[in-house]
């Protein structure tokens, strides 16, 4: 392989990292851990003198080419908003004057490290914190639109996923013709659902957009904190509520009450989103696939999804679709 030939994140060495920190006046003491992240880079790193009270920081390498240098800003705007808010998002820290940087070919944030675990989901008092500080959080996303970030719509999260996957072959020929056909009836019936939620005036704002447990840093005494605005997009209230709900239905139906008794403090919910849910997760299902395909010239990708893109993977993917397909035909999960 030449030089020339090598994924970007090959050159982002530790010296690499600790250089672009000292590009901004912040000096690493040498302790550097990589964080668990795929889509970007991130690190946590010890600094010799703290900055802004924070000893320790997080460093974001934004993966190069997937958001313009617009799209971040807007990303960091959102998170300062929310936290002006006193809502508990984390957001980046401004060394040097502002929080969007440049160094080595990378744009990169830094931010203040929060400690904390995946929130207790069979908790209904965690269920509903969370729903109490979702709801400011969308309180906040719905003063103003994005202007350059896109929207969760069928066009970007389904069809073109779906046509880049067929274009490029990335599904093997024995079961690519089974994928295509159940894929176009799943998006079929998600258009039918998102037409139907239009036309009762679902509203659409600004979301955290990648609201799992994950992305959710959970501590006793504070509550949740709100980790990695990297997904913000335009959507439906829903798209931050329905990746927090799992188990059979009468469990996702209890986690939904209990976080809609946290989410009505401080906000109504319209319940025509709830039959949004089920396409959501459809949507999120054909873009995944699409999103570990196109990054499989990133070393980290191979490694860490072996299973993927084998014909049993792509069967499997079938048959979820099917199952989905079943699942947008029953009423909506109610609280």
């Amino acid at each position: 392989m030449t030089a020339d030939a090598r994924h970007p994140y090959e050159t982002l060495t530790p010296d690499a990292v600790l250089d672009a920190l000292a590009s901004v006046g912040l000096y690493g003491d040498g302790r550097l851990l990589a964080l668990s992240s795929y889509e970007n880079r991130v690190y946590q790193v010890h600094l010799e003198d703290p900055f802004e009270g924070c000893a320790i920081v997080v460093a974001k390498f934004y993966r190069p080419g997937r958001w313009s240098e617009a799209q971040i800003a807007e990303e960091h705007a959102f998170a300062a908003e929310l936290q002006e808010a006193e809502v508990p998002a984390v957001a980046p820290l401004a060394p040097a004057g502002g929080t969007l940087h440049r160094h080595g070919g990378f744009i990169f944030s830094v931010s203040p490290r929060r400690g904390g675990r995946a929130p207790e989901l069979d908790d209904g008092a965690v269920l509903e914190w969370i729903g109490r500080y979702l709801a400011r959080l969308h309180t906040v996303g719905a003063r103003r639109p994005f202007a350059t970030r896109p929207a969760i719509d069928v066009a970007t999260f389904g069809e073109e996923p779906r046509d880049w996957l067929l274009t490029h072959n990335g599904i093997p020929l024995d079961v690519q013709g089974d994928w295509e056909r159940a894929c176009e009836k799943a998006l079929a019936q998600i258009r039918a659902a998102l037409a139907a939620a239009q036309a009762a005036d679902v509203r659409t704002l600004r979301l955290h957009g990648d609201c799992h447990p994950g992305n959710i840093l959970w501590t006793p005494d504070a509550g949740p904190h709100f980790v990695d605005l990297d997904d913000a997009r335009t959507g439906p209230a829903v798209q931050d509520l329905w990746m927090l709900l799992s188990g059979e239905r009468v469990q996702r139906q209890r986690q939904l009450g209990a976080l809609l008794d946290g989410y009505e403090q401080f906000r109504d919910f319209d319940r025509n989103e709830l039959a949004l849910i089920e396409p959501l997760r459809t949507l999120r299902l054909i873009h995944y696939s699409a999103w570990l395909a196109r990054r499989w010239d990133d070393p980290a990708f191979p490694i860490a999804f072996p299973w993927f893109g084998s014909s049993d993977y792509w069967r499997g993917q079938v048959q979820m679709l099917e199952e989905q397909m079943e699942a947008m035909e029953e009423p909506p999960v109610v609280a």
